[in-house]
């Protein structure tokens, strides 16, 4: 016999939906008596049965009840999930269960929370359990559950949270279990909380064991506190526990990182006592902690010892033991010990190449290099070398780099971009600019487009050396055969024709800019004013200057810098004073150069009262003198107007002045 009923349900979209369902229980039951007219009868119900106990008489829980309820909870059978708000989704388990004579058990809401992946909605279940039955109350089963659930969120709150159950535990007189505080220990880091679930252990009469020891320090090690994590070890050892290889290595390697090394050596011959084998990780670790306390020796027994217990290092232990004996200086031992890395099949990587690269360099021992690619040549491929050249290049050996660079030419068919860029930039360092374009102009053989990067970093060496004829063939080359030059090949170019006096030079390649589909910047204003300035043509100057601001190009304090300079030192000092008031009032403010450059400009002029007042605006700017600005202040003081002065040439203006800062 089956009991029906019709309730209304709230939808999200607020239409109102009459929908009916069944009750959840059936009753069987029997036809006692019926009236004459059959319209009554009476019937006798069978109860449903007790829940069902195990042999121990604990209540095993109902596994119908169980999926039922988690399937009310996580989406309604008879509604889509988005019809019901999660009330009335509890609503719906509340009115299941009242059709059942007996209330949900503490371990079936414990097996309903394991269902119930998401924080919120396993809180939510977990508060609403007590309204479901008078008698109900949770016990540290149910709370575990929780706790596991918060253990494994992300949620910001999460701490909040699990510190709100745990009082609350407490104020139910909920007494917790041991699992209750590994997991409690598993979720905090901060020592605040763990010295609390220490207190708990006490407050619920609990027995560490050997699993909470190391829970609890792994969590003194993740809240990086490894004097703590160290005393919590010497408990667990009194009480007769050892910890697990994992455990033990962590603890090592705090203690190693911390420096303490006698502690970590009293743990690391208590390991092996307590039959917990060292592994390749742990010896790793020692030879590390050994090799920065410079005892080279004995990593080097400590390295014997792991390899006579039949482990094999790895790339971490070779590279930890070769960077010891580098650190140490003792190059022929890291080469010797490199050689059986290889012999043992231990691919180097480019942590291994870099240690031996820079003991060498060190010791003055360039010339072993080729021994070490012939030790690992079965190893060697274009990365290698590239990183092998690079390295050598950020060192300053341009002649190893380009030796080395050479034999990768030779052994692959293919090039690696990176290296040949290192080496380009390397021998443009080392002033090789004739190397330099050759190795551009071969580039293409070994599958490498040369860049506009290549192109710009071969401008600007030859420009520094003044090698304008080599620029001039190039620079054909490349609007001949491409990459297209962008802003900064213009400008490189305008500023290198200028630093050579090739004024009409910097001007063609100034208008071919104007022509092309990049837009003169600043910096290229910058570059033919200081041109033109520098060679006479200050009218020129002083118009392109304008010509920028009309283009609503904005001086900046090098612009302003290199106009006063220009002016101050051919005799137009009224010019470059006036320059520089323009420049306050633009908002645009000197530096130390430019206040050096007009103070030096009205001392010659015999201005000393009006470089007396400009020192005074210096010093209220707060800017601070430098040799160059108490030079011009000795020669106001002594009343001296020497022209010499020995001052190195500015690379930017080719004025004799301090660098543009």
């Amino acid at each position: 016999m089956k009991h029906h009923h019709r309730r209304v349900v709230s939808a999200t979209s607020s239409a109102v939906y009459l929908l009916s369902r069944h009750y959840a229980t059936k009753y069987t039951a029997k036809v006692t008596s019926t009236s004459p007219t059959g319209r009554t009868l009476s019937v006798e119900v069978t109860p449903p049965s007790p829940l069902p106990f195990d042999n121990r008489g604990y209540p095993l829980p109902r596994r119908h009840l169980i999926c039922k309820a988690s399937n009310i909870i996580l989406h309604n059978q008879s509604l889509p999930s988005a019809a019901l708000s999660l009330d009335d989704r509890f609503q719906d388990l509340s009115d299941y269960l009242s059709t059942l004579s007996l209330s949900l058990t503490p371990d079936e809401a414990s097996e309903i929370l394991k269902s119930l992946k998401c924080p919120r909605l396993a809180l939510k279940f977990f508060k609403f359990c007590p309204s479901l039955s008078p008698n109900f109350r949770h016990t540290p089963f149910t709370y575990n559950r929780l706790l596991l659930i918060f253990s494994k969120s992300t949620l910001p709150s999460r701490f909040d949270l699990v510190r709100s159950l745990t009082d609350e535990m407490l104020k139910s007189d909920v007494r917790g279990n041991i699992s209750t505080v590994h997991l409690l220990i598993g979720i905090f880091g901060d020592s605040e909380d763990l010295e609390r679930c220490l207190e708990l252990v006490k407050r619920w009469d609990l027995r560490m064991n050997c699993y909470t020891y190391k829970c609890l320090i792994q969590a003194f090690l993740r809240s990086r506190d490894s004097q703590k994590a160290l005393n919590a070890y010497m408990e667990m050892r009194k009480k007769g526990y050892k910890l697990d290889i994992f455990a033990y290595n962590m603890l090592l390697d705090a203690l190693a990182k911390d420096e303490k090394v006698e502690q970590a050596y009293k743990v690391f011959e208590d390991m092996k006592r307590k039959h917990c084998e060292p592994d390749e990780y742990t010896y790793t670790i020692m030879i590390r902690m050994t090799g920065k306390t410079g005892k080279p020796g004995e990593s080097l027994a400590l390295f014997e010892e792991m390899i006579s217990k039949g482990y094999s290092p790895n790339a971490i232990a070779y590279n930890t033991m070769i960077q010891v004996l580098a650190n140490a200086r003792m190059v022929d031992k890291a080469m010797f010990l490199f050689s059986k890395m290889v012999e043992k099949d231990c691919r180097p990587n480019e942590f291994t190449y870099s240690v031996i690269l820079n003991v060498l360099v060190a010791q003055g021992k360039l010339h072993k290099l080729d021994e070490v690619v012939e030790i690992s040549k079965k190893y060697m491929n274009k990365s290698i070398y590239g990183y092998l050249v690079r390295t050598l290049s950020k060192l300053g050996h341009a002649s190893e780099a380009h030796r080395l660079f050479c034999n990768m030419w030779k052994l692959h068919d293919n090039g690696d971009r990176d290296a040949y860029m290192s080496m380009l930039e390397s021998l443009c360092d080392a002033g090789k600019t004739v190397e330099a374009m050759d190795l551009l102009s071969k580039i293409q053989e070994k599958e490498i487009t040369a860049d506009i990067m290549m192109y710009n970093v071969v401008f600007s060496a030859l420009g520094k050396l003044k090698q304008v004829s080599h620029i001039h063939d190039l620079y054909q080359k490349m609007k001949q055969d491409g990459p297209s030059p962008d802003i900064f090949t213009y400008n490189i170019l305008i500023s290198s024709f200028g630093r050579a006096g090739n004024v009409d030079e910097a001007i063609k390649i100034f208008e071919e800019l104007e022509n092309s589909g990049c837009n003169p910047d600043i910096i290229s204003y910058n570059s033919l004013i200081n041109c033109l300035g520098k060679n006479g043509n200050l009218d020129e100057a002083h118009m392109r200057f304008r010509e920028m601001q009309e283009k609503g190009l904005t001086p900046d304090v090098i612009t302003y810098s290199t106009l006063i300079e220009c002016f101050g030192k051919t005799e137009k000092l009224e010019m470059a004073c006036r320059l520089f008031d323009e420049m306050l009032s633009e908002g645009c403010f000197p530096n130390l150069v430019t206040y050096n450059i007009l103070l030096d400009c009205l001392e010659r002029s015999g201005r000393t009262a009006e470089a007396v007042d400009l020192y005074s605006k210096l010093k209220q700017q707060g800017l601070t003198p430098d040799s160059i600005t108490y030079t011009v202040l000795e020669r106001l003081q002594s009343g001296s107007h020497k022209k010499v002065r020995i001052r190195r040439q500015n690379p930017i203006t080719g004025w004799v002045v301090s660098p543009l800062r």
